[in-house]
């Protein structure tokens, strides 16, 4: 089994935590993590892929063991922290690399590849939304209303995904045997997000969302363009991007595999087995 090493870089006067493993010569693979997690969701996924590519995990700007200044120290958005992410490649020396992409990594994977089309030899996406249809309305429309106006009653809806519960939520909902997923992984993911000023973080990121829609257009000439080979791998039960969001992957990329498959959000923790064979397959036909 591969060795997965834990690593620091410097980039942009901000340390930023990272995992790495798999050969340094081998084709790379980055893996973008979304919220509440870290790069900690890809423990069990990285020494499976790390046996033919060299496997990079990035902890974003306040999440995770990478640094967390304020956020009047810091623009929490999601282009600067796909800024970050790509000077981080460019100083590990990561020219041409796949990406899977997860919840908030998304809207950041979608950016690098937009700003660096050559740079992108595949993507999968494991709910990592790119289209309206992705959309639980019902999940997002507090967000939505936090973005109209910042309100304290819009405020304190949107501090509800912050909570212990909520979180525990996130994991568990739609997951057939709950019993399969462990319980550090949402107590980990609250301990971070409960840090001092965490909160304010993850409030700006929420202001900042809305405008990952506006850029969807982008990311869809994108994948027109490109052909970039595209494997969407969802929870068919994910209470916060719906199954239609990866089926929609195909609108712009006929050629992209979409496999719905028993679980929820957290898709990596109770079919880690399923989504590694299909990434596999899907890595290995593209290279």
């Amino acid at each position: 089994m591969a060795i997965v090493h834990h690593r620091y870089a410097s980039v942009g006067g901000h340390q930023l935590f990272y995992r790495e493993a798999g050969p340094s010569d081998a084709p790379a693979v980055v893996l973008l993590h979304g919220y509440p997690s870290s790069s900690f969701m890809f423990r069990d996924l990285i020494p499976i892929i790390a046996e033919r590519y060299r496997v990079i995990a990035p902890d974003h700007l306040g999440f995770g063991l990478s640094d967390a200044p304020s956020a009047e120290q810091f623009d929490y958005s999601f282009e600067s922290l796909s800024n970050l992410t790509a000077a981080l490649l460019k100083q590990l020396g990561v020219k041409r690399y796949g990406i899977y992409v997860h919840d908030y990594g998304a809207p950041i994977g979608w950016r690098l590849a937009v700003a660096n089309p050559s740079a992108i030899t595949s993507i999968v996406t494991q709910s990592g939304n790119g289209y309206q249809d992705g959309f639980d309305e019902a999940f997002w429309q507090p967000v939505w209303a936090y973005s109209r106006a910042q309100t304290l009653e819009n405020e304190a809806v949107v501090r509800g995904a912050l909570t212990f519960e909520s979180i525990k939520w996130q994991y568990l909902t739609g997951v057939p045997d709950q019993s399969v997923v462990a319980p550090e992984t949402w107590s980990h993911d609250f301990d971070l997000v409960s840090r001092p000023g965490n909160d304010r973080i993850q409030l700006a990121l929420n202001r900042d969302y809305v405008n990952n829609i506006s850029f969807y257009p982008k990311l869809h000439e994108y994948l027109r363009a490109s052909e970039a080979p595209v494997l969407a791998v969802w929870g068919e039960n994910d209470p916060i991007f719906l199954p239609a969001g990866a089926q929609a992957f195909a609108k712009d990329s006929p050629g992209a595999q979409v496999h719905l498959l028993p679980g929820g959000h957290f898709l990596l923790e109770s079919a880690l087995l399923d989504v590694a064979g299909l990434m596999m397959r899907f890595l290995d036909s593209v290279h």
